[in-house]
């Protein structure tokens, strides 16, 4: 079984279809015109942090800043539960390795904004329930079926889901 990621996460929160396709290695974001520009206002904000901190090929946090804060970027807040809870994860999964009084943030440098993210003990409960429903979603020998949303339009899986 593979190690449950920060995008697992984030994708469980958008489309556990999505998620699927992901962690059985179907991915499409290499050709998302949105994940390149996303990548682009990673590269370009925040130029003075240490980005991309991977730990134990699990969770790729985005910076820590000096106050030791973690920070996960996000171009907009559109899918901001998603984030919140792919941020939560990686202090959850840093507690589980023993890192105490972790303060988090996500932040949005188009919109110039940040907001503070706590864990709390039903976070943590949801997060065990997630992991475990993530588990199962990719031993699934088939995608689940298609959530539709608006946010499909914009998906890179778009196409393995309505063509």
């Amino acid at each position: 079984m593979k190690d449950i990621t920060g995008v697992m996460i984030y994708y469980y929160f958008i489309c556990k279809k999505k998620l699927w396709y992901f962690a059985n290695e179907l991915e499409m974001e290499q050709n998302s015109e949105l994940v390149s520009i996303g990548k682009i206002i990673d590269e370009t904000s925040y130029v003075r942090e240490k980005k991309n901190m991977l730990i134990d090929g699990t969770i790729n946090i985005d910076f820590v800043n000096d106050g030791a804060t973690l920070h996960e970027v996000k171009k907009t807040k559109a899918i901001e539960e998603a984030g919140i809870w792919q941020l939560k994860y990686y202090m959850y999964y840093l507690e589980n390795k023993g890192v105490k009084d972790i303060n988090a943030e996500i932040d949005y440098p188009l919109l110039k904004q940040r907001k503070e993210i706590v864990l709390d003990d039903e976070d943590r409960k949801i997060l065990k329930d997630t992991i475990e429903k993530i588990k199962e979603i990719i031993k699934m020998d088939n995608p689940p079926i298609k959530e539709e949303d608006k946010k499909c339009k914009k998906c890179s899986y778009f196409d393995l889901c309505y063509v």
